[in-house]
């Protein structure tokens, strides 16, 4: 089994699990680990695999591919700063052409040949012509993709109303149904303004609330039959 170690992405700020493999690696080192957009990198936070290992199957971790070298992370201090001209010259075009969108975010592949700009619209968008002044300009495919309001948050980031990083930004993989009934089981006013998160929709924790409820109640019940017993 392999030994799983803590890193923390350059490019979303997020924590994962990581394997290790053979390569000596410790805490404060960088190194490359497999993405969607071939290749990321991230820097080693925690080597004990204490934490990050415990209760948690190996194949939730992702593949440490090598040690980053310098110059590494000097092309990942280029690709963001592409990003970030990708992204101004984007809204200008956007703007330019009167299209109903929000531009969010824009993330180039490690080897440069294609690009994606994340967005959120209220129906689809035909940018067909926007798609044409962004290969124009930077010479490589182009795919523009829609996400939800939930997506945008998890994808940014911020603070909830308990003053901790939004649970989807920092540790959620997926985003779980949440109810209106959610809320009224758990006796909580139901105030938009309150249990509505960032992006608008129910916060996530309310199911939280529901599996350690269900969880709570599962022990008590658990205890009555052994006392009984």
């Amino acid at each position: 089994m392999s030994e799983i170690i803590c890193v923390l992405s350059e490019r979303s700020s997020k924590v994962f699990r990581a394997k290790k493999g053979k390569e000596e690696l410790k805490k404060g080192d960088y190194c490359i680990i497999e993405s969607e957009m071939g290749g990321d990198l991230a820097v080693i936070i925690d080597d004990s695999s204490d934490i990050c290992s415990h209760h948690k199957s190996e194949q939730d971790a992702v593949e440490i591919v090598r040690k980053a070298t310098e110059e590494d992370k000097k092309k990942f201090n280029w690709l963001k700063s592409k990003e970030k001209m990708a992204f101004e010259f984007c809204l200008k075009r956007i703007k330019a052409r009167n299209l109903p969108m929000k531009l969010i975010r824009v993330c180039y592949f490690f080897n440069e040949k294609k690009g994606i700009f994340y967005y959120t619209a209220d129906g689809r968008i035909d940018f067909r012509q926007l798609v044409k002044d962004l290969a124009k300009e930077f010479k490589m495919r182009i795919e523009m993709r829609q996400i939800g309001v939930r997506d945008e948050a998890k994808m940014i980031g911020g603070l909830g109303v308990c003053g901790r990083p939004l649970c989807c930004f920092s540790f959620m993989k997926n985003f779980e149904p949440v109810t209106i009934q959610k809320a009224k089981e758990q006796q909580i006013v139901i105030n938009p303004t309150k249990i509505s998160g960032l992006c608008g929709r129910l916060m996530c924790c309310l199911a939280f609330e529901e599996e350690s409820r269900g969880r709570m109640y599962a022990e008590e019940e658990k205890v009555e039959e052994n006392e009984s017993i």
